[in-house]
């Protein structure tokens, strides 16, 4: 494609330089343009993407993208918004892929990786061909490759990767779509099939400072489901929010998609009654607007209804039956890091979870309260460079359910560790723990070992925080760190 139909995507842009420049490739990472591409130069909150237009040049770059003429010898396309045109030419150059398959977006705080991996296992049951954007990995054709990134990818790599879906003739694409990326525009000119709302609860606040805000962030996701409506039923969008949330009547009022709701304590389109967890798994009966049936999943927790029910309720739009829907979410047996047993024989119970927010723990925690036969003892921190404020709202929540608690590290990231851990102690302090039932531990291995050394026959020990990452992020360096092989470690040391 040259640099002239690469515009043609946009009424107002100006080339300045060759205009017929042929454009093999779209890069926004100066450190990763290839010859050939065309780099966006996107205006940032930490750097500006001007500054490294001459790096780009000099790998090769064969074009700009700009918001202001810049002295160098490429071709530029001159724009208003940069980050704009980045999302429009991306779309554009990888041919409005998205168009070809049906995109379902997730988006809330929690619950989001676990709603895509029963959506996309639904569908795949179905023979369907599946690709997969999630937190932990990301499926095109029958490969997977790990998710290096917590956010929604930026739109040259999003789109870029739903070229390759396309390419494998996929029919259904499951995304979790995050509020940042949603904010910043990444997933402009995707065309979603449909939207769905697990929850909102505080998080992200250091970059959307207000839950107003991060509701609005979240509420894109709908408001762009599109304006029209369509005899044709695979034109159809919908909108399937949870009804327990106040959020969802924010996010009703402000799509044109058709909503379907789903929830447990108020009356909605599909419905979980007669809820029973234990540490065995969780069962209930659905009731919908297709029928009822009973569901008994090993997923364990109110909050793996909740997301079960939004996958129903998804997958129903689709014309999945319910039978079909209840065989495929009976099979799942663990989704990677979410409340996932760690193993090795013993008599008590060890649990590791992404929970990593004050409503992430107390689902987690609830749920253990319903089943666990002896103590709960709890290890988690909070993650550096994020939001301060929902800091000591963790250790209050995290008291109110635990007997004992270990206060560590979880990605410090350019923090001092020390200091985190005194920004939780406050909550722990107006939840009225004593002193002695609770340590802080900046060594995350330690904590987790002297956690599995205090527990008993029939306690629980919950891992909080990280769930599937193999990583701790400290002082911009990522070291190798995964919960589940060192509590595994800490079970076999503590057997000899």
């Amino acid at each position: 494609m040259n640099l002239k139909e690469l515009a043609s995507a946009l009424l107002i842009a100006h080339i300045h330089g060759d205009a017929e420049r042929e454009i093999t490739g779209m890069e926004a990472d100066s450190r990763k343009v290839n010859p050939g591409d065309v780099f966006f130069c996107i205006p940032g909150l930490i750097a500006d993407g001007h500054d490294f237009a001459p790096k780009a040049v000099e790998l090769g770059a064969a074009a700009l993208v700009t918001e202001r003429v810049l002295d160098l010898s490429v071709p530029q396309i001159v724009v208003k918004d940069a980050r704009y045109a980045m999302a429009a030419l991306s779309a554009h150059f990888y041919r409005y892929a998205s168009k070809s398959m049906k995109v379902i977006g997730i988006t809330g705080t929690n619950g989001k990786t676990t709603s895509t991996y029963l959506i996309e296992k639904i569908l795949s049951d179905q023979g369907f061909t599946t690709g997969l954007m999630g937190n932990i990995h990301i499926k095109v054709g029958d490969e997977y490759v790990e998710n290096k990134s917590t956010n929604t990818q930026e739109a040259v790599e999003l789109q870029r990767i739903l070229r390759k879906m396309a390419d494998c003739k996929t029919d259904y694409c499951v995304m979790e779509v995050t509020s940042n990326g949603l904010d910043m525009g990444r997933v402009k000119g995707v065309h979603f099939r449909t939207g769905i709302f697990t929850n909102l609860t505080q998080d992200h606040l250091d970059y959307h400072k207000t839950m107003d805000n991060y509701r609005a962030a979240k509420g894109l996701l709908f408001s762009r489901l599109g304006n029209s409506f369509s005899a044709n039923p695979d034109e159809r969008q919908f909108a399937v929010l949870n009804g327990d949330d106040p959020a969802s009547d924010y996010f009703k009022s402000i799509t044109a998609a058709q909503v379907i709701t789903y929830g447990i304590d108020t009356p909605c389109d599909v419905r979980a009654e007669q809820i029973r967890v234990t540490s065995q798994g969780t069962e209930f009966k659905l009731v919908s607007f297709v029928g009822e049936a009973w569901f008994r999943m090993k997923l364990v927790g109110k909050f793996n209804v909740y997301n079960a029910l939004g996958a129903i309720a998804s997958t129903l739009a689709e014309g999945v039956a319910l039978e079909q829907i209840r065989n495929s979410l009976e099979g799942v047996a663990v989704v990677e890091g979410r409340m996932e047993p760690v193993s090795e024989g013993q008599d008590y119970l060890v649990l590791v979870d992404y929970a990593h927010t004050p409503d992430g723990l107390e689902n987690a925690l609830s749920t253990i309260k319903e089943f666990a036969e002896g103590r709960i003892i709890t290890v988690f921190g909070c993650g550096g460079d994020r939001d301060r404020t929902k800091r000591p709202l963790m250790g209050k929540v995290t008291a109110a359910y635990s007997d004992y608690l270990f206060v560590t590290s979880d990605n410090p990231r350019t923090e001092d560790p020390d200091a985190i851990l005194q920004d939780i102690v406050p909550g722990l302090e107006e939840a009225g723990v004593p002193q002695n039932k609770y340590e802080l531990i900046v060594d995350r291995k330690a904590a987790i070992q002297k956690a599995i050394e205090l527990a008993g026959p029939g306690d629980v020990v919950l891992i909080a925080g990280k769930g599937h990452e193999t990583y701790q992020d400290i002082m911009g360096v990522k070291h190798d760190f995964d919960d589940r092989l060192v509590a595994k470690a800490a079970i076999r040391g503590r057997s000899r």
